[in-house]
């Protein structure tokens, strides 16, 4: 009898190590599969183009380092997109002054003006006006009027841009072109493209 048991137990040590390693490799995998997986890495989104906040009926008005008002927005309705930093504005009316103070006026059906609005873009019915001033050298500068269905304003710089037809009144002449690049502060005004221009003279004193 003890001879049975023990050649028994010999044929058991023999497959002992087989035995463990079986039971290792099903406790193995039961971690394994009981173990939460790991969620994949987030691939970070570009960020969309949609409006963090509305406004109704406001102004929006912006100052110089020295508190000298620069420029004052007006608009029935405005979104501010975060992606771009832009502003887009429904029935837009903008007053800005230049370093010497003096005054353009701006309105439009829609508008998109950066951050601190020193560059807007005039979409639908667009108009800008510099009314006359003395430079100075006590030179008058005449009555500027823009209008196009499209104007690109840089307000630091004082340039007026458009790839689409304008129509200039300076004083009593009156411009039509294709496109136009005006630069305020050099007095410098391209027009392109199919150019009329009607001089009229000044009356007799």
């Amino acid at each position: 009898m003890i001879e049975a048991l023990r050649r028994v137990w010999e044929r058991l040590a023999l497959y002992l190590p087989v035995l463990l390693m079986a039971l290792l490799a099903l406790g193995t995998y039961w971690l394994v599969r009981s173990t939460p997986q790991l969620l994949p890495p987030e691939v970070p989104q570009p960020p969309k183009h949609e409006a963090d906040y509305f406004m109704h009926k406001f102004t929006v008005k912006t100052f110089d380092g020295s508190g000298r008002l620069k420029s004052e927005v007006f608009g029935n309705d405005a979104r501010h997109y975060p992606d771009t930093d832009t502003l887009e504005i429904d029935q837009v009316r903008i007053r800005s002054f230049n370093e010497a103070g003096r005054l353009t006026t701006a309105t439009a059906t829609r508008a998109l003006t950066n951050g601190d609005a020193s560059e807007v873009q005039l979409i639908g019915n667009a108009l800008v006006i510099r009314e006359s001033v003395q430079d100075e050298s006590g030179q008058t500068l005449p009555r500027l009027e823009f209008r196009s269905e499209f104007l690109h304003a840089f307000m630091d710089s004082e340039r007026l841009k458009s790839h689409k037809p304008v129509a200039l009144i300076r004083g009593r002449d009156q411009f039509t072109a294709d496109s136009m690049d005006f630069d305020n502060l050099d007095r410098v005004m391209e027009l392109k493209g199919r150019v009329k221009g009607t001089l009229t003279p000044e009356p007799s004193k």
